[in-house]
């Protein structure tokens, strides 16, 4: 027999989707009593999805198909039987069988009913859950050498990582974001190099001046104050440029500073930031280097061959061993990341999250298998990369390829200075990372339909533009009694509404889960249409006050959960803006 009416555990899972994969596992665990299934059966991997068809439910299952093999039964007998076995639950209109098995499931009026006064109740939290039960998520982003302005690579690696961060964090995680710079090595040299001719007034072109110098005209305003003697206030501690044009050391100090404090101000007016900046320079004065070289050579995963250290990273799933410490005794490139790495697992990160341009892909095998061969409990899943693929700019149908700051390439500052950081993060989160992409500098500045970002932000505003008129008309709104009214679910414009607003908790998972916060992206402009169809095919603001009230409700809902979406991707939700039609320019 079917378990007692179980509503309230129903209603207390994070989404509808999870409420109705519960109900699902106890009709299940109903039939393994009845003796229809095996009593030892495994809940099986069934989907629980919603049909392209929204004729055809509100969600579907092949949990009936999945069952049918160890039931010794045919798939429509065993949906049968899955139905009659389903606890009673009056958030569930019916249930149908379909094609060969499918179950298609229409939930009622009063669980969409709630559902509509859960987003007003549950505010700036609705979408929220506790998944990630607060365990520790390290997210490593950008992580730039600092020897130059931010590149627009730079800025996809920044609004990935800090979006993906928001997102872990909406899925209860406790996240840290770390940025990881590269202080030393053969690119520091050359910035310090660079700065230090600029410092002797030699510039590009010059005899003397070598081509692995950096070109911009940003390493001459490096130079000109360290002459002048500027200071640079970082870390909380302040490097003053000394003006000796022959203290090599002095200038290193002040070119790495000076970049590190321009990228931060960048990133601010990016809004991103970050809890932890961590220096590569600290892994060898505090000898974490050389302890991960000892652990790994103490593990007998090493070996010694024509004078060089080598780690036998076939053994983890390499392509090839690889070099650790080169006959000069200096390090590879690969060492400090495994050392770095390395401190991330010590300092509690259950799930490291690194995200990285697609170049260094080939050089994550050899991290992981570094980590692999330290022995001390790293799970081999672990950390975990996101790569992103190449930025084209274009404006006017043509590409651009160059700052006239940086030289050699369109920089992050360029790109906010010309459309603004909310375009910016928009642009750069929208599409999965290892798609390439192509910023249109020109849609992104229009004020049109056809711009995203501006089309999910004028649609947030249009609720307020409607409160803001029903004020100055003298009318009022009730939300409770909105909530109160009947739903026209034989609306398409409405069901369709509603059927988006639940969507919301279910994206908010699942971003999380795979790290893919382009989802938000393409779900708020799924939600900013049903909501525009459903806006221009109804006037808000009637006399008659319970339809009134009833429109409001829905639609101060749709403005949350926008609200909330937005915020997840660190782009603003204005209350007012305006929109330019054929006809005239309003304000919404």
């Amino acid at each position: 027999m079917p378990n007692p009416r179980n509503t309230a555990d129903f209603r207390r899972k994070s989404s509808v989707k999870s409420q109705l994969r519960a109900l699902i596992e106890q009709g299940i665990a109903n039939l393994r009593g009845q003796g229809v299934l095996p009593a030892d059966l495994a809940v099986p991997d069934f989907v629980v999805e919603r049909p392209k068809d929204r004729s055809h439910g509100d969600f579907a299952t092949n949990a009936a198909m999945t069952l049918a093999k160890p039931a010794r039964s045919n798939p429509r007998a065993i949906a049968q039987a899955l139905i009659d076995a389903l606890p009673a639950n009056d958030d569930i209109a019916s249930v149908e069988i379909a094609g060969p098995g499918f179950l298609n499931f229409r939930l009622s009026a009063a669980a969409w009913q709630r559902q509509l006064r859960a987003v007003h109740v549950q505010g700036e939290t609705y979408g929220r859950n506790a998944s990630g039960g607060g365990r520790t998520a390290g997210v490593e982003y950008v992580s730039a050498n600092p020897t130059g302005p931010l590149h627009v690579g730079h800025g996809r690696a920044a609004a990935i990582g800090d979006c993906i961060a928001r997102v872990l964090d909406a899925n209860g995680w406790q996240v840290k974001r770390e940025f990881y710079y590269n202080d030393a090595g053969v690119q520091i040299e050359n910035l310090a190099k660079s700065t230090q001719a600029r410092a002797r007034g030699l510039k590009p072109g010059d005899a003397g001046w070598s081509e692995d110098f950096y070109q911009g005209d940003y390493i001459a305003d490096v130079a000109r104050a360290y002459l002048d003697g500027a200071a640079v206030e970082l870390d909380g501690q302040q490097v003053v440029g000394a003006g000796d044009a022959e203290d090599y050391d002095a200038i290193r100090r002040f070119a790495v500073a000076w970049l590190r404090r321009e990228q931060n101000l960048d990133l601010a007016a990016f809004r991103v930031s970050f809890d932890v900046y961590y220096l590569e320079s600290s892994l060898y004065a505090d000898g974490k280097v050389e302890e991960t070289v000892r652990e790994l050579v103490a593990h007998g995963h090493t070996y010694e061959e024509g004078g060089a250290l080598w780690l036998r990273s076939t053994d983890f799933g390499d392509d090839k061993d690889r070099v650790m410490r080169k006959s000069d005794g200096t390090y590879t490139y690969f060492v400090p990341d495994v050392a770095y790495h390395l401190t991330k697992w010590q300092r509690g990160y259950e799930r490291a999250i690194t995200e990285l341009g697609a170049d260094h892909h080939g050089s994550l095998a050899r991290v992981i298998a570094g980590l692999q061969a330290l022995d001390c409990g790293i799970p081999q899943q672990w950390p975990e990369y996101v790569l992103h693929q190449m930025v084209t700019v274009m404006r006017g149908g043509e590409e651009v390829k160059i700052s006239k700051r940086a030289g050699s390439y369109v920089t992050l500052r360029d790109l906010i200075d010309e459309t603004g950081a909310d375009a910016v993060r928009w642009f750069l989160i929208a599409r999965k990372p290892d798609s390439q992409l192509v910023f249109d500098i020109d849609l992104a500045r229009s004020q049109t339909l056809d711009n995203p970002v501006y089309y999910v932000q004028l649609s947030h505003a249009r609720t307020f533009g409607v409160l803001r008129k029903m004020k100055d008309r003298g009318l009022s709104f009730d939300l409770d009694a909105g909530l109160a009214q009947p739903l026209d679910l034989d609306n398409a414009a409405v069901r369709d509404l509603l059927i988006d607003i639940a969507r919301f908790p279910e994206i908010v998972e699942v971003a999380g889960r795979d790290l893919e916060p382009h989802l938000i992206a393409a779900y708020l402009v799924d939600l900013a249409q049903a909501f525009q169809s459903y806006y221009n095919g109804h006037i808000f603001l009637v006399d008659d006050a319970d339809t009134r009230n009833a429109r409001l409700a829905l639609g101060t809902a749709v403005q949350r959960v926008l609200a909330n979406g937005l915020a997840l991707l660190g782009v603003s939700a204005p209350e007012e803006m305006f929109f330019a039609d054929d006809a005239a320019t309003e304000a919404v």
